[in-house]
């Protein structure tokens, strides 16, 4: 592919205690980074596709080694803007069995929630690109946020790139004085392609699937053609609804799968036990960077979503934000080989 993938978002200082500690016991915190759409566009360069990832960061060391820790994974930062006094950090308690993680973010005032309209020459960002990816984390962030966002969007569509959205839904972050419902409609009515969980479209737009209890460790797809096809309607320009399935058993074992709605077929993916997970933050993600390499390099639904799947379960053995895995990889475990045995 010549042209470049875009994504837009936040990049944080990830500060996650080490071997299951809890916060109170930590002694050190083990620092990376991550955060949604950069997520993304790490999984997406692995895949050996051009990506690019905008956003603002502080023009100070932490904000520089960010940016260089992008660089060395293969994303293209040269349209990332400098400006504000700090990055985002979250800390990250990785829970154990019965005792769920936990997440604290201190991303107030960061050099992203003080964007401000017109920093962005979106148009010259979009000459060169074919899909713009955005998650519902960046309108959470702030009204500036939110504004820019839909800049981007709006841009987005002038120029005929398909646009896809993570909906994303973080309560804790829709703190500036609008709700998701409120913002988020106008946003995802621009998207060519609608990602979510069994949580998103119930919290953000009031769609619930039927008789579903998450917490069973059983998930089925066929309950979710009904939310894929409401979404639909309720977003005429999208073509594409994908809900990603997850049954947690515990904090270390979950059934994960995903269905897509096209308006005409429901696509289900095999399930898989991930039975000892290493790291689930950026599950989501990673899932989405393979759906899109999936729609655009398989051009076939069924094995874009199988992928995806695939390569959202290897993110759950890789600590850490972004996911580390190659096209290979992947194709090996969609075509069954789940041993692990050592590659020589």
């Amino acid at each position: 592919m010549d042209k470049s993938i875009i994504t837009f978002g936040e990049i944080m200082l990830r500060l996650a205690t080490p071997d299951y500690q809890r916060f109170s016991q930590a002694g050190v915190f083990e620092a990376t980074y991550g955060g949604g759409e950069a997520n993304v566009s790490v999984s997406l360069a692995n895949f050996g596709m051009k990506t690019k990832f905008i956003t603002r960061l502080p023009d100070n060391d932490i904000g520089k080694s960010a940016l260089m820790n992008l660089r060395k994974l293969g994303v293209d930062t040269s349209a990332i803007i400098f400006g504000g006094d700090r990055m985002g950090i979250y800390f990250l308690e990785t829970g154990s069995v019965s005792r769920g993680s936990k997440v604290i973010y201190d991303r107030a005032h960061s050099s992203i929630s003080e964007i401000k309209s017109g920093m962005i020459d979106w148009d010259q960002i979009f000459d060169d690109s074919s899909w713009f990816h955005w998650t519902g984390i960046t309108p959470a962030i702030s009204e500036e946020a939110a504004e820019v966002c839909l800049e981007a969007v709006k841009a987005a569509k002038r120029k005929g790139i398909t646009v896809s959205v993570d909906l994303n839904y973080r309560n804790k972050l829709w703190k500036w004085g609008k709700t998701a419902g409120e913002v988020m409609p106008e946003l995802v009515s621009y998207c060519d392609i609608i990602l979510g969980n069994e949580e998103d479209a119930g919290k953000v737009f009031g769609i619930h699937p039927e008789g579903l209890d998450v917490t069973s460790g059983n998930i089925e797809g066929n309950e979710y053609e009904s939310v894929g096809q409401q979404l639909l309607e309720k977003f005429p320009k999208a073509k594409k609804v994908i809900i990603t399935l997850r049954g947690s058993i515990n904090a270390n074992h979950n059934t994960w799968s995903g269905v897509l709605w096209d308006g005409k077929t429901l696509y289900k993916a095999p399930v898989y036990q991930i039975t000892h997970i290493v790291d689930r933050v950026g599950g989501g993600d990673s899932f989405m960077a393979a759906l899109i390499y999936g729609l655009e390099t398989y051009k076939d639904d069924q094995r874009a979503l199988d992928f995806a799947v695939a390569a959202s379960c290897l993110k759950h053995t890789i600590k850490g934000d972004f996911n580390m895995v190659t096209v290979d990889e992947v194709e090996k475990l969609m075509e069954g080989d789940s041993s692990g045995r050592v590659s020589r």
